[in-house]
Order: C-alpha cells, then sequence, then structure tokens
C-alpha cells in the first residue's frame, strides 16, 4: 500500500510517496521552503502543492512541529502560534481533497525507526532525538508509543534546551563540534536522568554528522543513528497515515 508521507519543517516542507508494508520511499523527495511567517493557510497551500506535484488522491500522513492531539495542534515551539487550536487534520484535508492523519514530526520518526529502523524489535524504554532547527523527541515503552513528549523543551541552566543544544542553535552561535557536543552531551545526560532510556536513537539531518561530535557524548544508554537519517519523518508520517484496516 501507498501513503504519501510529508514532513512539515521549521525550514522546509518534504514529502514522497511511501511503501508503507517495506517503509521505503517510493521516488525521491520533494521539498519547498517552508513559509515565512509559518501561518495555517500558507502552510496547508504547501502541502496541497507537494500532493499535486505528485499527482496524489490517496490516504496522506503529516509530520507536524508542534504536539498533535487528535488533529489539533496544541503547541507553536517552531511555527506560527495562530497554529494553536487549529484543526491541522482538517485543514489539509480540505486543501488537498484527501484524507490526511497529522502526528507530532518526532513521533512519526520514531514509528519509522520503531518499525523499520534502527529501534525495531527492540524491547525497553527507547528514546529518540531529532536534532534539527529544534530537538524533537519520541518515547516507547516496548514499542509502544507515548505521544507528544516534547522533552527538547526541558529547561538546562535556565534555558530552553533546544535553544542551545539543537543544530540551530549550532549554527547560529557558530559553535565547534567540540562545544556543541558537549552541550548536546549536557541535554542527553538530562534526558537519563528523567527517563532512564535502555537506547537512544539519534536522528534528523545532523545524524550524518555523528563521527563528528560522537566522541564527547557519555551517557549510559546504548546509542544508535537513525537508518532512516533525515527520511524517517516521512516514512513514519506515511505509516501514521496508513488507513486503518
Amino acid at each position: 500500500m501507498q501513503v504519501l508521507g510529508i514532513d512539515i519543517g521549521g525550514s522546509g516542507i518534504k514529502g514522497a510517496p511511501v511503501d508503507v508494508e517495506k517503509g521505503e520511499m517510493l521516488t525521491e523527495r520533494f521539498r519547498i521552503p517552508t513559509p515565512q511567517p509559518a501561518k495555517p493557510k500558507p502552510v496547508a497551500k504547501t502541502v496541497a502543492k507537494i500532493a499535486r506535484h505528485f499527482e496524489w488522491d490517496g490516504p496522506i500522513g503529516c509530520g507536524f512541529p508542534a504536539a498533535v492531539q487528535h488533529g489539533m495542534a496544541k503547541t507553536s515551539s517552531n511555527i506560527h502560534r495562530k497554529w494553536v487550536g487549529t484543526n491541522a487534520a482538517d485543514l489539509f484535508s480540505e486543501t488537498t481533497g484527501c484524507p490526511v492523519k497529522v502526528v507530532n514530526d518526532a513521533d512519526a520518526a520514531g514509528i519509522a525507526e520503531m518499525t523499520f529502523g534502527a529501534g525495531r524489535g527492540r524491547e525497553g524504554v527507547v528514546l529518540l532525538v531529532t536534532i534539527g532547527t529544534g530537538l524533537g523527541t519520541s518515547v516507547f515503552t516496548d514499542g509502544v508509543l507515548l505521544p507528544n513528549t516534547e522533552l527538547g523543551h526541558i529547561i538546562i541552566d535556565g534555558k530552553d534546551a533546544e535553544t542551545i543544544a539543537s543544530d540551530a542553535a549550532r549554527k547560529s552561535e557558530d559553535l565547534s563540534w567540540k562545544k556543541w557536543g558537549k552541550r548536546f552531551n549536557t541535554y542527553l545526560n538530562r534526558m537519563e536522568s528523567l527517563i532512564w532510556p535502555d537506547l537512544i536513537i539519534l536522528g534528523g539531518g545532523v545524524s550524518k554528522k555523528y563521527n563528528r561530535f560522537i566522541s564527547y557524548i557519555d551517557v549510559q544508554a546504548e546509542i544508535v543513528i537513525a537508518e532512516s537519517f533525515n527520511e524517517a519523518g516521512i516514512i513514519g508520517a506515511a505509516l501514521a497515515g496508513k488507513p486503518k484496516s
């Protein structure tokens, strides 16, 4: 079965058809810059453009950078505040003419990795951290997702963690990999003290460069790199959008 997976990020909106039985993208992803400001209507129009690009008329799954409850956005850390209280699933369904399921973007990445990637078959507590514009998290216990954890926003030294340990923070402050790696290590150690994961999966675009910072990471949990890298959001969104039988 094929589902169009769309990953809505702070800087770009990407999509591709996915074979949800194999967990594989069927084409190269198509990317459009995220509208600025990222208000509901402009973002919805961009989602519709991606659907039209693939001439899509089937189910769609969207990973969205906010806590999502029953299709409704509850937070707005990396998107416009007007999303709060907006039913993103209904809005995207209206603009695309297709059935749309919306989930938190980090949860989507986690679903992909737990189904087909680095977390497949793993029991115990698994924490996935996506490192990008922000810090996204998803938490699984024996393969079961706890939705919308938003643990990238814990407070470290009086600051929101993602403002000091995300890839955006590394770039904006022009941090060396060593300095940023030590910050990210502080974040992971805080995660260990809170939820004691058996396995930590690192995803997002920065995960491709893990050799540059992995030597600065010192945690008790096993650490692995996401197998889908930054494609996990698209694949996981498609898996979430698969119609229930």
